[in-house]
């Protein structure tokens, strides 16, 4: 048969799509043609497949062969097809039966010798196979236990070319040596491992921050730590993701698929079921902590903190590019990165928590005097977080020094994070209850006009609070987040609906100091925002 077809897949960020690889042998000089749209790294295939296949013990052959990867439209970058076309090629010579291979996808790179190499990307191809109706998968053996987690997928794990040509022939496999996994590219990013077994009694006398940290956790809301170093902000963004809840079954699938993109799966842990915590350092690049690269675009920091928590320590001190670009994906839960070639969506649906010194030496606090920065330093430094990221983020806390009495009066009522997670996990089940049929799973999640529309809140402060939105005092976003803010302490207090005194928790949790939120001024109390009615005095905007 001069003429044979099988399966693969494209991956345009974590979605896939199943491609048809042909091969037809044809008249003319010996020359193979590869067309559909491949990458550099994609035409080299033809010189790695006709080395596999000689040094596996068959013939290339010595005709005008044409490999067509379909759709031609669809760019393709990549080294995965190999084993498709390698086979497809070999089934065209009629050296293996073609029609086990029009019903399968086949993933894999060659190595010149004939070896199955892993490749990154196989956990999201199978599951764009499977959606598409395929259910036979040749993959290779270091990548099986990834494909394996997709439920009604038959997985077959391969070693080399001489294997699969095997197992399409009914001979005898060959005595392979194991191929070592893909090596993993993102360890340094993921501090997963090292905030295992952080507990939040080590926290000691900052009785608010740990409650902002748990109201942060029960609701999935974003966070703004900010005081001088040493108060305690490295370790309460440490301890949030002990009081998280268990990723259910698809968003561990939607997590473990960003990971199999950027090649930071475990061959041993394939399935990633606790929220992953990542804290990109300062000096990073924005392709990095963003996304993307060169030719084939990878998920950054942002995506890989999907459903987790992304931690940004020395806010002030990034780039003021990546700040800004935390406005899509706080707002959207995705993060679309475009270039010349193609545009490329990667999840990014994470709590966002910041750490900020009060100003560039990080002593202007209220009980020191060591601070010798100028007012326009500490307005710059201040600046750098701009005024719409800092109206995404919902909960603002101050993490002043701690006392020896605060340290002391703590320990008898200091809970660990076993405890604080059991409230935690309550809480998130009253919002999946109440979210029951839509898309989202906490409050951190739902829109503020649904959640305006579907879940009202009518209380007498929410009507101080619009008020204050239609004159200018505040954003309309902010009353929203306040709301969310709300509900989630309803939730921890097993509250049926918010009352004024969620409400004004809410916006204590918010708003605790006119510095953090608007760059500057003095410290009013919350209840100062929200008088009967506005004080002509009274100038100063609630960011």
């Amino acid at each position: 048969m001069a003429l044979a077809r099988t399966r693969s897949v494209a991956l345009n960020g974590v979605r896939g799509r199943v491609i048809e690889v042909e091969a037809h042998l044809g008249p003319g000089l010996p020359r193979t043609i590869l067309v559909g749209l491949p990458d550099a790294s994609l035409s080299e295939a033809r010189d790695r497949c006709r080395a596999a296949v000689i040094n596996s013990g068959a013939s290339w052959p010595n005709r005008h062969l044409t490999v067509g990867l379909s759709p031609a439209s669809v760019p393709k970058s990549g080294t995965s097809y190999d084993l498709s076309i390698a086979l497809v090629t070999l089934a065209a010579a009629g050296v293996v039966p073609a029609a086990p291979l029009e019903d399968a996808v086949l993933l894999g790179e060659l190595a010149l010798d004939g070896r199955l190499r892993a490749v990154a990307g196989v956990l999201p191809a199978t599951l764009a196979a499977a959606a598409a109706g395929y259910t036979r998968l040749l993959v290779p053996e270091a990548n099986a236990a990834e494909a394996a987690v997709v439920d009604g997928v038959t997985v077959v794990p391969v070693r080399s070319l001489g294997h699969a040509v095997a197992l399409l022939t009914g001979a005898d496999p060959p005595d392979d040596p194991p191929v070592a996994p893909l090596a993993r590219s993102v360890d340094t990013w993921s501090g997963s491992q090292r905030v295992q077994g952080l507990d939040l009694s080590a926290v000691r006398g900052q009785a608010e921050a740990r409650r902002g940290v748990e109201v942060a956790a029960a609701g999935g809301h974003h966070l703004f730590l900010q005081g001088p170093p040493g108060a305690g902000k490295t370790m309460l963004a440490e301890r949030l993701p002990g009081l998280l809840p268990d990723l259910g079954m698809a968003d561990s699938l939607e997590v473990s698929a960003v990971h199999s993109v950027a090649g930071g799966l475990a061959p041993e842990l394939p399935l990633i079921v606790r929220p992953p915590f990542l804290e990109p350092h300062h000096t990073a690049s924005a392709p990095s902590i963003v996304g993307g690269g060169g030719r084939v675009l990878r998920p950054g920091a942002m995506s890989l903190a999907h459903r987790g928590v992304l931690f940004m320590d020395e806010a002030p001190e990034f780039a003021a590019g990546i700040l800004e670009s935390l406005r899509q994906p706080l707002e959207s839960g995705e993060i679309c990165i475009g270039r010349s070639g193609q545009t490329t969506t990667f999840p990014a649906r994470f709590q966002l928590v910041l750490a900020a010194n009060p100003c560039p030496c990080g002593f202007d606090w209220a009980r020191s005097n060591r601070c010798e920065c100028p007012p326009a330093a500490k307005r710059r430094y201040r600046d750098r977080i701009s005024g719409p990221v800092r109206d995404r983020i919902d909960i603002c806390l101050k993490v002043g020094p701690v006392r020896r009495h605060e340290l002391r009066d703590d320990l008898a009522v200091v809970e660990s994070s076993a405890v604080v997670r059991q409230r935690v996990e309550a809480a998130r089940s009253r919002q999946l209850a109440r979210y029951v049929g839509t898309p989202w799973r906490c409050n951190g999640d739902v829109p503020g006009p649904e959640m305006r529309t579907r879940w009202p809140v009518r209380t007498r402060v929410v009507s101080l609070l619009e008020e204050h939105s239609a004159e200018g005092r505040i954003s309309a976003r902010g009353v929203d987040r306040i709301i969310r803010l709300a509900w989630t302490l309803a939730d921890l207090h097993e509250h049926p609906r918010p009352d004024d005194s969620d409400v004004e928790q809410a916006l204590l949790l918010r708003d605790t100091d006119s510095a953090v939120l608007a760059g500057g001024g003095r410290r009013r109390d919350a209840a100062a925002h929200l008088p009967l009615r506005p004080r002509a005095e009274d100038s100063e905007v609630v960011a």
